[in-house]
């Protein structure tokens, strides 16, 4: 290490400047002199200058691996570190350097990424604002004391560790994507660059974007000025703390009985899992510990769930929305379904109901919990890719983000649009007729049947839902009573077979499961994407000529057993009707993907929770 001090010395003063220079393998730039006394702005020219010389020495002699320079502008000095272990790639011209992988977040879907690319193969870069991964489902848990914060979250560094550190983390902010440079930018809170602002670009080969969402207030008035939000681990903080305060309010001598109920009303906007899960731990809160604390007012305690909607949970199955509301009606839990709210002010939220017009509750604690919204960065960029009209990123089955190249989408920044039998019915039936004859046979149909429900999954799904063996069924039912020997078709009525198919084609849900999901399946696409050329494992080409490198995602098999069971109210479905036991290795697979095995915690939480009857 050598030091350039303000008096023209070397380190100690015992190397001249050009030693110096020769010690680290680099002749100085021309014209580069030391005088007594550097000005700010002529140290920040010879910074620059050096730099730039340094690099393009580097450039031409590969002997180090790294070569570190450190601008102490304001001290008047500089460092300049250089690492002399040889960088095999570099020393071997026949090796060609991996290309560069750029993650944007570290959620479910950017974290799973990370944990299953061969790390190896790629030079993996991970960007996020948040150095830690969360376990999220377990945030109404944090809300009210049932699980510490501590519990649930996990260093991304430790994550990269066990990987064997081959991958690169910087805390910052993307506030920009460039596609057309394969460029983005990033802002950092933590750091400033020389212009004093913390930005800096990272370029990439392939752009992998998991930055999640944030909540949704649809523009209504006072939500942010009033409301708290449940996406991260501050938030259930800043709640735990609030609940505590509305009970010590309450016990205040100079209030009356109006106030105290008004300050102990708990609202929750939102039917969904994290408002429902937020409300019941709540209710079992109050219930159980600040009853005992708080025994003089516990009566007051009010808890109310506004959903717009008919009915909660819609985004699974019925029978749980049914069984929440039915649970929610035996603890007293209000739940005021087809409600708009339109405004939130400090005290009141006024809301809408198509047959009781408007109305306001007091209140003195609110949680909105009604969705998710695209996060500006994501905003930017879809208008550059010509998305500007649509509320998330539109990705293939493939999870590729479309008109757009080398960039994917994973995790709740994203909806994977599903290409519809309609689309492509005319080139479907060209593919299924192999001999042109204009009309398709039934073995013809079935030699094409694999890949078109490969392709197309919600052909199988149409199938099942009319408890229907092959496609071959729904034709002969379209068709009438035909023998299937007998069974041939032309185009209007091969259309017409499959006219409703599609209208079972929906978005996946916005989870933590789909989002891991995601995850693990584009990591192995990755993995596999020098062999998929040679060997391609997708479905045969509906519009071109070969295969598909991959299985799409929606026909991967990810679908785990027990999919509903991360879900506490998907563990007490079945544990209430007895439908079947729960298989410990299997859930357990599902959260594999949890470091630290908090996937077995929450698990084991919600035995808990179910043999003590709660959620």
């Amino acid at each position: 290490m050598w030091l350039v001090p303000e008096n023209g010395k070397v380190g100690d003063g015992r190397l001249p400047p050009k030693t110096a220079f020769s010690a680290l393998n680099v002749s100085p730039p021309l014209g580069i002199s030391f005088p007594n006394s550097f000005s700010p702005r002529w140290r920040m020219r010879f910074a620059a200058f050096f730099l730039d010389g340094a690099a393009r020495a580097y450039r031409h002699r590969p002997t180090f691996s790294k070569l570190v320079l450190v601008f102490a502008a304001s001290g008047g000095g500089l460092v300049a570190y250089a690492d002399a272990r040889a960088d095999a790639a570099a020393e071997s011209p026949g090796v060609a350097p991996k290309k560069k992988v750029v993650v944007l977040g570290t959620g479910w879907a950017g974290t799973t990424f990370v944990k299953n690319i061969d790390s190896s193969s790629y030079d993996v870069q991970v960007i996020s604002p948040r150095n830690y991964f969360a376990f999220t489902p377990l945030l109404p848990s944090v809300t009210c004391g049932t699980v510490e914060p501590r519990s649930i979250v996990e260093p991304i560094r430790k994550i990269i560790t066990k990987k064997g550190g081959e991958i690169k983390f910087w805390e910052a902010d993307c506030f920009k994507i460039d596609p057309e440079n394969k460029k983005v930018y990033c802002r950092s809170d933590i750091g400033t660059n020389l212009e004093g602002n913390g930005e800096f670009l990272v370029d990439y080969d392939y752009l992998v974007i998991a930055v999640g969402a944030r909540a949704n207030t649809f523009n209504t008035p006072g939500v942010v000025e009033h409301c708290h939000f449940l996406k991260e681990v501050e938030d259930a903080q800043k709640i735990r703390r609030s609940v505590m305060d509305c009970f010590e309010r309450a016990t205040l001598p100079d209030l009356d009985e109006e106030e105290r109920k008004r300050t102990l009303h708990f609202v929750v906007v939102g039917g969904g899992p994290t408002g429902v899960e937020f409300a019941a731990e709540l209710h079992d809160f109050v219930s159980e510990d600040l009853a005992k604390l708080y025994p003089t007012i516990q009566d007051l305690v009010k808890i109310t769930v506004i959903e717009h909607g008919e009915h909660i949970l819609t985004m699974f199955d019925k029978r749980i929305g049914k069984f929440a509301e039915e649970k929610f009606q035996r603890d007293g839990i209000e739940l005021k379904t087809g409600f708009k709210v339109v405004k939130v002010s400090d005290k009141t939220i006024t809301m809408e109901n198509a047959l009781h017009g408007e109305s306001s509750v007091p209140y003195g604690m609110a949680v909105w919990s009604t969705g998710i919204g695209t996060r500006p960065v994501i905003l930017d960029f879809m208008k550059q890719i010509g998305q500007g009209n649509r509320r998330a990123l539109a990705t293939d089955e493939w999870l590729r983000v479309r008109e757009c190249e080398d960039v994917y989408a994973i995790g709740d920044c994203a909806t994977m649009s599903q290409r519809k039998v309609m689309e492509d019915i005319m080139e479907i039936f060209r593919f299924a007729d192999k001999d042109n004859s204009g009309t398709l046979t039934v073995k013809e149909i079935q030699d094409v049947l694999e890949d078109i429900c490969i392709r197309y999954p919600q052909v199988e799904l149409y199938l099942k839902s009319k408890q229907m063996s092959d496609i071959v069924d729904l034709i002969k039912a379209s068709k009438g009573d035909v023998k299937k020997e007998a069974l041939e078709l032309n185009i209007e009525e091969f259309k017409n077979a499959l006219a409703n198919v599609d209208s079972l084609v929906k978005n996946l849900p916005a989870t933590a499961q789909v989002a891991a999901q995601q995850g693990n399946y584009l990591a192995r696409c990755f993995n596999r994407m020098k062999d998929s050329e040679e060997k391609p494992e997708g479905p045969q080409r509906i519009t071109k000529m070969g295969r598909h490198r991959f299985l799409p995602f929606s026909s991967f098999d990810l679908t785990y057993p027990f999919l509903e069971d991360i879900s506490i109210l998907g563990n007490l479905l079945l544990w209430a009707e007895n439908k079947q036991p729960h298989n410990s290795q299997e859930i357990g697979s599902l959260l594999d993907i949890v470091p630290n095995g908090y996937g077995t915690q929450y698990m084991q939480a919600s035995k808990s929770a179910g043999a003590q009857g709660h959620w």
